[in-house]
């Protein structure tokens, strides 16, 4: 450690749990947070305060003006901007601590690039929206033996439990399948913005444990805050399931994209669709939608106003189509504008 790292990070090689040698042990690790909204744009910038010395940043959304309520690190030229939250995060946290790397990769998370982008992960943190894209987390994290940390909010409840693969009951012990029905989300129920950072900040503490080589002595909790109720509820987490299919038979079907299916957007009326392999010319896209309405682009995506509906679509081929929950019009959509 340089003594500029002793200097910046004082204050927790102090802290007896953490000391010297773990402060090297974050300075030498690499976290990667899957989504940077409202949990996920906390986490980094948290973990890059503490010296964690890589973070790799996933997320196939972009910075809009209803969140900035809650996400943490954007700014309002971001949303004028129609940043990738990625890029924006990146930016932000390169002014935060410009000593750390970060990768940012504005992607959806799929079984088709899951092992490039959580490669050499020593935690991965959930800042994401959907059971799908957790429940691949989990099957990655329970293969390869790599602790993660999962988290949830919608209006003023929160959730949060760490998994250690082999001692902890994992996501598919907690929760056999997704919730059944219609269930609570930011755009019906809304969203006060402590609680993302109430429900971040135990995932980061957890996370600098772990990195710090303090995983063995974590108590695995599950917690649960209603900051309006004013509760707070901690249980010990359950035992791996025997019967588990995935951390006791090890069969990661959603590894294997066998339950791929079209993802609904938190607080999003919007439907996002899959094209993989798909890569598209922005500017020579933007050129044929022109006539046909309002467009905006950068480097990193392009946006297509069609009243009621509002099309957002990325270079390798993905699309947000937002406006309708309906899959097929989505699709139609995306066919009748981008091409089959």
């Amino acid at each position: 450690m340089t003594p500029q790292q002793r200097e910046r990070y004082s204050r927790q090689i102090v802290f007896p749990g953490i000391g010297v040698a773990g402060q090297e042990r974050l300075l030498a690790s690499r976290a990667v947070i899957v989504g940077c909204g409202a949990l996920g744009s906390f986490q980094a910038g948290a973990l890059a305060r503490a010296g964690v010395g890589r973070l790799v940043l996933i997320d196939r959304d972009y910075v809009e003006s209803s969140n900035l309520q809650r996400q943490w690190l954007y700014e309002e030229s971001d949303a004028v901007e129609g940043l990738p939250k990625a890029v924006a995060a990146a930016r932000r946290i390169a002014a935060i601590n410009s000593a750390i790397e970060v990768a940012p990769h504005i992607a959806d998370l799929t079984p088709d690039n899951i092992d490039e982008l959580l490669n050499g992960a020593g935690v991965i943190l959930d800042g994401t929206d959907n059971f799908e894209t957790r429940y691949l987390i989990n099957d990655y994290a329970v293969r390869g033996g790599v602790p993660w940390i999962y988290g949830a909010a919608v209006g003023s409840y929160g959730l949060t439990m760490t998994i250690l693969p082999g001692r902890t009951a994992c996501l598919k012990c907690v929760y056999p399948s997704a919730p059944a029905g219609a269930q609570p989300t930011c755009e019906t129920a809304g969203i006060v913005n402590a609680i993302t950072s109430l429900i971040a900040s135990l995932q980061v503490a957890a996370a600098v444990r772990i990195l710090a080589g303090q995983a063995a002595e974590l108590r695995p909790l599950i917690t649960t805050a209603d900051l309006w109720a004013g509760e707070l509820r901690q249980i010990d987490q359950p035992a791996p399931d025997p019967a588990c299919p995935a951390c006791a038979r090890r069969e990661f079907v959603h590894l294997e994209g066998r339950r791929r299916v079209p993802v609904s957007l938190c607080g999003r009326n919007a439907v996002q669709i899959h094209e993989r392999e798909r890569p598209l010319d922005l500017a020579d896209l933007r050129e044929r939608l022109a006539p046909l309405g309002e467009v905006r682009a950068n480097e990193f995506a392009l946006r297509f106003f069609l009243p009621p509906y509002e099309m957002t679509i990325f270079p390798d081929g993905r699309a947000i189509i937002k406006g309708t929950q309906d899959v097929a019009l989505a699709r139609s959509l995306y066919a009748r504008y981008i091409g089959n």
